[in-house]
């Protein structure tokens, strides 16, 4: 028997400046549900989730949330005005009824003291805050708009493994594909003002959906030759006749009505990088670059030969350093010792997160062409900035709009266009999967494949990641720096735990494996029960030191082979089993390792 809903949204109906947003939207949440709302940017589902949390009254239709039920929201953008502390915030959110520690425990398993000024929080910190707040009460509804927004891959994978254990009913909004994948059970495609529901997860929508636009369009083909026909006995059927068919004539009229309010999918944001002269093979030669920041090394002797065509992504904590290095490696800082040599006929185009260079006031215009003129230069050729914004979905109404009033997705496909228009052979892109849609995520990643130039990423998005780059760099600790082959989840299985050495201000790493360790008490306990070493145990203590010397020798092998350029490209399938015994090996080494130390301190223990 099905559980009856918590919180339902019946016909919504919803409209902006006169454009239908929500046509009789329909949403029901029940006990353990795992939803997640997708759509284009512009869809509503931001819209239809503050219904949802009571915060937006629909032109019409019905909310209906159960009696009892706590029901909490995470906005895109948490309003912390009012509050001194963090965890004022955070208890805010509490009842009377709730824990009132429960607050400070959220904070701190997201790596917060509860004493920050929000005033001054970072965008990743104002982000895990805000989680803590919606988390804290444990509710029986959790709405979450975008909750990996401004997180690093620690605290993804943390919220992830959270939210799996959670036994609250999830209704998720998120461009990240891989957070959706492992957390929904069903799926409510937002289009056109229409909720369809797929009681499945994400991994299963794309097909689904385009399923459904394949059989929209024979509909609406079938329905474009009715009226033709039907057009035709009109103005040739008729004159041969006295009177017409009053309702075949009514039926036409029924269908040309039809047709005008059919509303198509929108469109795709059509992506074209301008391209320049084709840089030298050698792109970037960097050789024991070293950086520091009050005695902390955030870079400590690393190398890396960076070639033409080249796709690299930097992974790691917020704070570890991704930003210091890339700025080192393409010129921008100064490294503290070491060498850098830059290829010949580089031209980098930067994309930046943070869109700090973008002035709220100027239009959408202006911030195309520079304030000169009405013309943008792709590849050589001029083209109207009006024709430029429809590419990327932009009205052509929309080119005198000042840039405060572009919704978050809408200021990242402009950010988009701006890098894109500019003659490039080297990309730096600095998180640019942030608010754009998932039909903007994969053409954005075409692009990327066929881009001809080199390619700099820096990314907390495992799908993207996996998609695009052809070798990850990631922290290791102590300022050092580690290339692997391949993609995120490539890393992975090479070197697992290698995100959890260097978090971001004590943030707790997802995976994080503490070894365990001999106490003094029990150590004690077993020294006065046992005077020397069984035989089995000097036996092993004697055995271990070849077995670990032997598996370092093949660890040390298969890093040489992973580290071939060309292994990947030659043998995919022996790049994975490589990949997968040099991650065995490494686990089977640690495991003989702590043995061997466990039974050298007994030893040592007992002698003594």
């Amino acid at each position: 028997m099905a559980n009856p809903p918590l919180l339902t949204l019946k016909d919504i109906h919803l409209t902006f400046g006169g454009t239908p947003l929500i046509e009789g939207a329909e949403l029901s949440v029940a006990a353990g549900d795992r939803l997640c709302l997708v759509g284009r940017n512009g869809s509503g589902k931001s819209t239809l989730l503050k219904i949802a949390a009571g915060q937006i009254e629909p032109d019409s239709g019905t909310r209906f949330a159960h009696p009892g039920a706590v029901i909490r929201y995470l906005p895109q953008e948490a309003d912390f005005s009012g509050f001194k502390t963090t965890s004022d915030y955070v208890a805010a959110g509490l009842s009377p009824t709730d824990d009132p520690y429960r607050g400070q425990v959220m904070l701190s398993e997201l790596g917060l003291s509860g004493e920050e000024d929000p005033a001054q929080l970072s965008g990743g910190e104002a982000r895990r805050t805000a989680l803590a707040r919606v988390l804290a009460p444990r509710p029986d509804v959790l709405l979450l708009d975008e909750p990996t927004n401004h997180l690093d891959l620690p605290a993804i994978e943390w919220l992830e493994a959270e939210l799996k254990t959670t036994k609250a009913a999830l209704v998720l909004i998120s461009h990240d594909r891989r957070f959706l994948e492992n957390l929904s059970r069903s799926t409510i495609w937002l289009d056109r003002g229409i909720a369809r529901r797929l009681d499945q997860g994400f991994a299963s929508f794309e097909a689904w959906r385009d399923q459904l636009l394949e059989q929209e369009e024979t509909e609406r083909h079938k329905l474009d030759r009715k009226i033709v026909r039907e057009e035709q006995w009109m103005h040739g059927g008729v004159t041969g006749r006295r009177k017409r068919n009053v309702r075949r004539v009514a039926e036409l009229r029924a269908m040309r009505n039809e047709r005008s309010e059919f509303r198509r999918a929108q469109g795709n944001v059509v992506l074209e990088a301008s391209e320049s002269q084709l840089s030298g093979k050698l792109v970037i030669e960097a050789k024991n670059l070293t950086k520091s920041y009050g005695g902390n090394p955030v870079v400590q002797d690393f190398s890396l030969r960076v070639l033409r065509g080249d796709r690299i992504g930097f992974v790691g904590p917020n704070g570890a350093g991704k930003t210091t290095l890339i700025r080192m490696l393409t010129g921008e800082l100064t490294p503290d010792s070491g060498d850098l040599r830059l290829g010949t006929n580089l031209e980098l185009v930067m994309l930046d997160q943070k869109r700090d260079d973008l002035d709220p006031n100027a239009t959408v215009a202006h911030a195309l062409t520079g304030g000169r003129g009405d013309q943008v230069i792709i590849n050589g050729k001029a083209r109207h900035v009006a024709s430029y914004m429809k590419d990327f979905l932009f009205l052509p109404e929309q080119a005198r709009s000042p840039l405060y009033v572009l919704s978050g997705g809408e200021r990242g496909r402009l950010m988009l266009a701006r890098a894109l228009a500019k003659p490039s052979n080297l990309l730096v892109l600095d998180e640019p999967t942030n608010d754009l849609d998932l039909e903007t995520l994969d053409l954005l990643q075409e692009l990327l494949a066929d881009y001809p130039g080199t390619i700099l990423l820096v990314s907390h998005d495992r799908d993207f990641l996996d998609r695009v780059v052809t070798s990850v760099i990631v922290p290791e600790g102590e300022g050092r720096w580690r290339e692997y082959p391949g993609g995120y989840s490539d890393m992975i299985a090479q070197c697992r735990g290698a995100m959890d050495i260097a978090p971001d201000k004590g943030m707790p790493a997802p995976e994080r494996r503490e070894k365990s360790s001999v106490s003094e008490k029990s150590g004690n306990e077993r020294g006065a029960a046992q005077r020397k070493l069984s035989f089995k145990e000097k036996h092993a203590l004697e055995k271990l030191p070849g077995q670990i010397d032997a598996l370092q020798g093949e660890i040390q092998g298969l890093h040489a082979r992973i580290a071939d350029a060309n292994f990947y490209a030659k043998d995919p399938g022996g790049f994975t089993q490589a990949s997968e015994r040099l991650a065995a090996a490494e686990r089977q080494l640690a495991q003989l390792e702590e043995e061997w130390l466990e039974l050298e301190m007994k030893r040592e223990e007992l002698e003594g």
